[in-house]
């Protein structure tokens, strides 16, 4: 299993654009690594899950606001 997934893996996984993932790099949203030989953007796998976790954990703490109100 790699450890490191690249732009094109994480936009296909998170159902954005790779434009997004530049761009939240860029903000501080979701960092990249970069690839020391070529300077391309890398993400580690675990960040990535991580990352899915916060925003399922953020989605369910909406749906349980909605339900409640």
């Amino acid at each position: 299993m790699k450890q490191y997934l690249t732009v094109k893996a994480v936009a296909q996984l998170l159902g954005v654009t790779p434009l997004t993932l530049r761009n939240w790099d860029k903000r501080g949203v979701l960092m990249a690594h970069r690839n020391p030989i070529n300077n391309y953007r890398l993400y580690k796998r675990d960040q990535i899950e991580l990352f899915i976790r916060k925003i399922e954990g953020k989605k369910l703490m909406d749906d349980i606001r909605v339900k409640l109100s």
